[in-house]
């Protein structure tokens, strides 16, 4: 990791860059499978899956058999764990469901708001050398919360054909009913459009490589919502003298291992830190079976020397980090002043990864600075939000002149008359 002591302020923007993703020739790629998907339907997903996936589908569709035997080919300390973490994730996510309240906002005129869930959404799971069945939990739970009456998984399968069982052991106790066997763009071009097999949903949620990023980009411009903008994960440790140095370094590398453009930031007061830290770093990545991505993404990285809390907090709501993680002596009142992440750890026993899985909150968070304006996933996003508005005839007749004398401002007779006509009876 690279090192910066007491940098200006004029340096922080390159400080805080990004990986640059490569995007050329990107965007057309993914165009072509969309359009190839649109209009072949099911046999241009099977085609693509043999050649991205290299397997041969008779059907896009997990079988029961599949999903019936899911349950016994998880260990049952795993299918423990699993339950327990649905548990969590559900109780926390139960406790944002909106409650209906009417107001007055005038004599006679009443208005109110109601939540109602999205009919149909569709969830990514990525596969590969990481099958995450904890995203399943992350996205099924508080769509199922929600209300949402169709969720539709789609997750790559290996060469043999068949699903991760512990992704669809996840997926059947968090609530998903329709399970296909699809990867990468053709799985987004899938939900977006819809296909023999494959339903269109109305929103698609879930994380991906680059290409399943541009493809959710593409559809959304028209055809379907998507979660947010996404990138590679990243996480900020904001630590001080006192920290355990072993804890900081486990943080930073239990985010460095997930792709070689994942990103780590280290900020603190200490210089002492930052060298015991890099001992930490050094020795513990050596250990870790993904150590080459991990070594990769640390190239990304940095650990920065700062000169007081003020710089610091300064520093983070620009950076706006994916996870942060606050271990100072101070880590509630530092958190206090936090406006820009996508969700905070607060002292040296709250470790990110109990976010990723266990304590309740999502884990589906904005990457690479979105967090200045969007949420992570949570019930809301699995809702909208309908107005209605009731007047009594009372009611209209006090403020039918606020509407026609406005509506005369702006030249629109026909919404005056409207409410003349209404108010001339």
């Amino acid at each position: 990791m690279k090192i910066v002591k007491n940098p200006n302020k004029a340096e922080w923007k390159d400080l805080l860059s990004r990986p640059a993703l490569t995007v050329e020739g990107l965007y057309e790629r993914v165009q072509a499978v969309l359009d190839t998907v649109r209009k072949g339907g099911d046999q241009a997903l099977k085609d693509y899956e043999l050649q991205f996936d290299k397997v041969q589908l008779d059907s896009l569709a997990v079988s029961q058999t599949e999903l019936d035997e899911a349950a016994s080919l998880v260990p049952a300390d795993l299918r423990d764990a699993i339950d327990r973490a649905a548990q969590n994730i559900r109780k926390f996510h139960e406790s944002q469901l909106p409650q209906l309240s009417k107001v007055e906002t005038t004599p006679g005129v009443t208005c109110w708001q109601k939540a109602v869930p999205i009919t149909k959404v569709g969830l990514y799971i990525p596969g590969g050398t990481a099958p995450l069945f904890s995203t399943v939990l992350m996205l099924a739970i508080p769509a199922r919360t929600a209300g949402c009456t169709e969720i539709v998984l789609c997750t790559p399968p290996g060469r043999d054909g068949k699903v991760n069982p512990a992704i669809l052991y996840a997926a059947q106790v968090a609530g998903v009913n329709r399970f296909f066997k699809l990867g990468g763009s053709q799985a987004i071009a899938a939900m977006a459009y819809g296909t023999e097999s494959v339903p269109k949903v109305s929103k698609i949620f879930g994380p991906g490589n680059p290409y399943v990023t541009a493809a959710k980009q593409i559809v959304s411009l028209k055809d379907v919502a998507i979660d947010m903008p996404a990138g590679p994960s990243e996480v900020e440790v904001i630590a001080d003298a006192d920290a355990n140095p072993a804890f900081v370094a486990a943080d930073l590398l239990s985010q460095a291992e997930h792709g070689r453009d994942s990103q780590v930031i280290l900020l603190t007061t200490s210089a002492e830190l930052i060298d015991k830290v890099q001992a930490e770093v050094d020795r513990q990545v050596a250990l870790l079976p993904r150590n080459e991505i991990a070594e990769a993404s640390l190239c990304n990285s940095r650990m920065i020397l700062l000169r007081n809390d003020d710089e610091i907090i300064e520093m983070t709501n620009e950076y706006a980090p994916e996870h942060l993680i606050i271990q100072t002596q101070n880590a509630s009142e530092l958190a206090e002043r936090i406006v820009n992440a996508g969700s905070v750890f607060i002292g040296p026993w709250s470790p990110e990864s109990a976010g990723d899985y266990a304590s309740g909150t999502n884990h589906t968070l904005p990457t690479s600075g979105y967090a200045k304006a969007y949420s992570g996933v949570n019930i809301d996003s699995f809702m909208r939000k309908i107005t209605f508005q009731q007047l009594t005839r009372e009611g209209l007749a006090s403020l039918g002149p606020v509407i026609e004398t406005m509506a005369a401002g702006e030249s629109l007779d026909a919404h005056k008359n409207a409410v003349t006509i209404r108010i001339k009876e």
